[in-house]
């Protein structure tokens, strides 16, 4: 399969999401929006994953690629292509199919809970998804559920964590993609946000550490949700 990853920041790269497909045989290409790169052929994609960002949805005069970016996932979802957000690719896809991004009421920075719904668990394709996962977050925005679309996961700061769009958008808020050169990339560029005085940011260290205990449960997670969205 043909994955086109999109990346709107030089060092949020697709981490994990990169070794599921090389493992899987899926042919990676990326278009790095925030670099200048052009849309690519929606004849030469079967898939796409919209990584995150530290810019919000809206923000079009500063990154005019956003309005692009846009256009595109409207149409590879119009043309059957499955889809996966996660953070601001999540926002994107909420945005793009009718839902509202807007500011949480708390930024959510660290490994917090996510409780995934009984619905969602129950309903076909999704038996293999836990009660509970603690996946790391780190975003200050939200989305409203867009219309038509199942609510899979949400946490104590933050209420939809998850959704999919029938079986071609399905947007996570949070990095179950994570591994050590990503979680330092991020902590090294959005640092200063982990001084913020919140019950909801974690510290650096805090967040290092939870990479050890948290990421062995979170990988399976994440293989069983990108085999189930593009096919193993």
């Amino acid at each position: 399969m043909r994955i086109q990853i999109f990346q709107h920041i030089a060092f949020e790269e697709p981490g994990e999401i990169a070794r599921w497909a090389r493992q899987r045989g899926h042919v990676l290409k990326t278009t790095h929006w925030h670099a200048g790169d052009k849309a690519p052929d929606l004849a030469k994609v079967d898939g796409l994953v919209a990584m995150g960002g530290p810019m919000n949805i809206y923000e079009h005069r500063f990154h005019p690629w956003l309005a692009e970016e846009k256009k595109f996932l409207t149409k590879a979802l119009e043309n059957g292509r499955p889809v996966v957000g996660v953070c601001l690719g999540a926002q994107l896809l909420a945005d793009v199919l009718g839902g509202r991004v807007y500011q949480n009421p708390a930024k959510e920075i660290g490994w917090w809970p996510v409780r995934w719904r009984k619905e969602a668990r129950n309903a076909p394709g999704w038996k293999f998804l836990p009660a509970v996962s603690t996946p790391l977050h780190w975003h200050g925005d939200t989305f409203s559920l867009p219309p038509g679309a199942q609510w899979l996961a949400g946490s104590d700061a933050c209420a939809h964590q998850a959704f999919a769009w029938g079986r071609l958008a399905l947007g996570l808020q949070f990095h179950l993609e994570a591994n050590e050169h990503l979680l330092e990339a991020m902590i090294e560029n959005f640092g200063e946000e982990l001084a913020q005085d919140s019950p909801k940011i974690q510290a650096a260290e805090a967040i290092r550490r939870g990479l050890l205990r948290h990421q062995p449960k979170n990988l399976p997670l994440l293989w069983n949700i990108l085999d189930a969205w593009f096919g193993k």
